[in-house]
């Protein structure tokens, strides 16, 4: 078995050597393509984090505008549901108003009829009253 490295009588063996490129030179070149590749990694990066804060932005966006359109959605079934509760009151108030008109007419028109009745009804409370106020 003839092993070309240890052979160096043969001229071909010698001259592969020499042609074959140096550990320097395998160094340099894989120095260079890790260098290329880590650019190319990089530009990668970059382009996904572009594409990311881009997505980030577009879903920003999407929230803001379905946070504005619920917002205005909520304004609007409160607006009206403060004008049904302002109606209903001054409907309310109106009512009152009026039963108590007709209570304070009513009740003249009974004293009138019962002045003496009255009177006396009248004394008898505040006899009460004054009872429950001394203890």
């Amino acid at each position: 078995m003839s092993n070309t490295f240890s052979n160096t009588d043969n001229p071909a063996a010698e001259a592969d050597l020499h042609t074959t490129p140096s550990i320097a030179q395998a160094a340099n070149d894989l120095r260079t393509a890790a260098g290329e590749k880590a650019r190319e990694f990089v530009q990668t990066a970059e382009s996904k984090a572009a594409i990311l804060k881009e997505r980030a932005v577009d879903s920003a966006q999407h929230l803001r505008e379905t946070a504005a359109e619920k917002a205005a959605a909520f304004k609007a079934a409160a607006t009206e549901r403060a004008q049904h509760l302002r109606e209903s009151a001054t409907e309310q108030w109106q009512d009152t108003r009026v039963r108590a008109k007709e209570l304070h007419v009513t009740s003249e028109d009974y004293i009138r009829q019962n002045p003496t009745k009255c009177v006396v009804s009248a004394l008898g409370i505040g006899f009460l009253i004054g009872l429950i106020v001394r203890r």
